[in-house]
């Protein structure tokens, strides 16, 4: 058995080899990192909170894998048996938000040594509008965006059940290595493969896809030209720089709520209604029945999987070819009839699934269907641990790391203070400008609520009246 430092050795995951798949053409390392910051207005034991933080890291132990390379130039991973390293505490009392808030910005910006070291950073912090908490940097190899809620959740139920008589301890998380042990011998060949395989292959094979443009078919017509193929279906939507930032557009608590009493009603998920409203919109500004998204799937349908850290995401196109005539209400359960079915073969390798498309349809390097991905994180504090705490107020934020390699990428979360939700919009500067998002989000509201009064009309209908 090859060992590390003393410590078994672990191949990576499919999951993982994604990232370090594109990582190899960012000139920006940061691309990986996410990070976040959760805060209580409340005056906190800062020598009990830096307990409870090296607490957490012992009950995760993806918190305290290691990446090593071969001679041969192949990664792997090992977890070490506890964290010693110091936790920082810094106090931005005396400056302004934005003084904090760019700080933090700048420690989001700076790529983790790979090699041997730690993957992950924690400080405490105290903010100048009298929020004390936490910042967490995380490296997307080995968090996700629910494996990161889930820690922080860790730290902060730690603290409480020590300072709080009705808080009692948290469960215990579930083992990372078992996760890993799991995907592995999946991969390794098994029956459960080769039907994903099966169904992901007839998918691609049906038919080719075509692309989609935030603000109509410009580029695509443009493609068309440069190439001298007038059937070109698809198109570049990046820029040459990897320059990115974050916008986020906030909808309040009321109107969230409409949406969830619809999505309750007709038993469909809020990533249902994101992706008829998303697609819809994109309907409407290219004239086609034909759209594609990219969609993340976190993999985590069991509890274990819930709580045992990592990175699990498996993130596949999801095309729908909707027809105007269409009622918005059968075209939602069309919508989750095919997620669900795509959740049942997620395990697929994504890298796997893109060779077999660009083999059917092959293009140059750089073109895709795809104008955008989409997260929909439901995983929220609010109804898992913090609920406890009665009126105590406490905040998220999530800080951009100056770089991607997608042209856009959304994710909508809940917010803590009032479960209303908030669209993330991350995206190259040079390719999606802010004024085509505040574009996008408006029309993207206006089909989600029209449809949502008016399941009985047609798309056209909804598409006419916007």
């Amino acid at each position: 058995m090859k060992t590390r430092k003393g410590y078994q050795t672990y191949p990576l995951t499919k999951a993982q080899k994604f990232h370090f798949y594109y990582l190899k053409f960012s000139p920006k390392k940061e691309v990986l990192n996410i990070g976040t910051s959760l805060t209580i207005e409340v005056d906190l034991d800062w020598n009990m909170l830096r307990e409870c933080i090296y607490e957490a890291y012992g009950r995760n132990e993806c918190m305290r894998v290691r990446f090593a390379c071969d001679k041969d130039g192949e990664w792997y991973q090992y977890v070490v048996e506890k964290e010693e390293r110091e936790i920082e505490f810094v106090d931005f009392t005396g400056q302004t938000m934005e003084r904090a808030e760019k700080e933090m910005r700048a420690w989001t910006a700076v790529p983790f040594e790979s090699e041997d070291a730690p993957m992950n950073r924690i400080v405490m912090i105290r903010t100048p509008d009298g929020f004390n908490g936490v910042y967490l940097l995380a490296d997307h190899r080995l968090m996700d965006a629910q494996s990161l809620i889930c820690f922080l959740r860790d730290i902060i139920e730690l603290y409480c059940s020590k300072v709080y008589e009705d808080v009692p301890y948290p469960k215990a998380m579930s083992s990372y290595i078992d996760q890993i042990k799991k995907d592995l011998a999946y991969e390794a060949g098994s029956k459960a493969k080769e039907r994903d395989e099966a169904f992901f292959h007839k998918l691609i094979e049906e038919s080719e896809p075509i692309y989609n443009g935030i603000d109509g078919s410009g580029r695509l017509e443009m493609e068309r030209e440069k190439s001298g193929n007038p059937n070109l279906r698809a198109a570049v939507n990046v820029s040459d720089s990897v320059d990115a930032d974050i916008d986020t557009f906030h909808l309040e608590e009321e109107p969230t709520k409409r949406l969830m009493d619809f999505c309750e009603k007709y038993h469909v998920s809020l990533t249902c209604l994101l992706l008829m409203g998303l697609r819809t919109y994109f309907q409407k500004m290219n004239g086609n029945d034909d759209v594609s998204i990219n969609t993340a799937i976190a993999r985590r349908a069991t509890l274990k999987e819930k709580r045992s850290g990592g990175t699990r995401i498996h993130s596949f196109p999801f095309r729908t070819i909707i027809p105007q005539e269409r009622t918005f209400i059968e075209a939602i359960y069309e919508i989750r009839d095919k997620q669900n079915e795509m959740f049942r073969h997620a395990n697929y390798d994504p890298v796997d699934y893109f060779a077999y498309r660009s083999k059917m349809y092959p293009n140059e390097s750089g073109r895709t269907y795809e104008p955008m991905a989409l997260t929909y994180q439901p995983m929220t504090l609010q109804d898992n641990g913090l609920e406890k705490l009665g009126g105590i107020r406490y905040k998220t934020k999530w800080y951009p790391n100056g770089a991607t390699t997608q042209g856009m990428y959304l994710t909508v979360m809940h917010r803590p203070e009032d479960n209303g939700l908030d669209f993330n919009f991350e995206h190259q500067i040079h390719a999606v400008s802010r004024k085509q998002l505040e574009y996008l989000y408006y029309y993207l509201c206006k089909i989600m609520f029209k449809g949502a009064e008016n399941p009985n009309l047609s798309v056209g209908e909804i598409i006419k009246l916007i």
